[in-house]
């Protein structure tokens, strides 16, 4: 089986890691103890509750081998030096249409675009990869071009 390269930063391996321990140890246990309840309410072909806990218990336990699977093929890579090109790690301050926005660039297994965490493969964030503070790119989004200048790279 190939294996897609996986990057995270240390925060995101971190929270992955808290993620798969509260899945396995509240989460899993809860889902469990739903089921058997759920089992006393009678006729399992016509019982609702046990449906929605073996759906969620599948739920479960995808996420929990999906983030088992991440976390044994990731590579950790650390924050880019202040003042070099924008790289997966590096923090970037930058002007769009009149304000500044940092964003931290990760891979998109970590992307958060809420949290200010965008994936690299994404128009903003694959426009700005290899590009140095001073430079003016143009991203690709599906809203239009947006005109974008790197004012800093941490």
């Amino acid at each position: 089986m190939v294996t897609k390269a996986i990057t995270l930063t240390r925060s995101g391996r971190e929270k992955l890691e808290r993620e798969l321990e509260g899945l396995k140890n509240v989460r899993r246990p809860e889902v469990i103890e739903r089921i058997k309840r759920s089992k006393d309410y009678g006729d399992l072909s016509e019982n609702a509750e046990y449906e929605d806990a073996r759906n969620e218990q599948s739920f479960v336990e995808g996420r929990i081998q999906e983030i088992e699977y991440i976390l044994k093929y990731a590579e950790v890579i650390e924050n880019g030096k202040s003042g070099s090109a924008v790289r997966l790690g590096a923090r970037v301050t930058v002007e769009m249409e009149g304000d500044q926005l940092a964003y931290e660039i990760v891979d998109s297994t970590e992307a958060d675009p809420s949290a200010g965490k965008i994936s690299s493969a994404s128009p903003i964030g694959s426009a700005l990869m290899g590009k140095k503070a001073g430079e003016k790119v143009v991203a690709n989004t599906p809203g239009g071009e947006l005109n974008v200048t790197i004012l800093k790279v941490e």
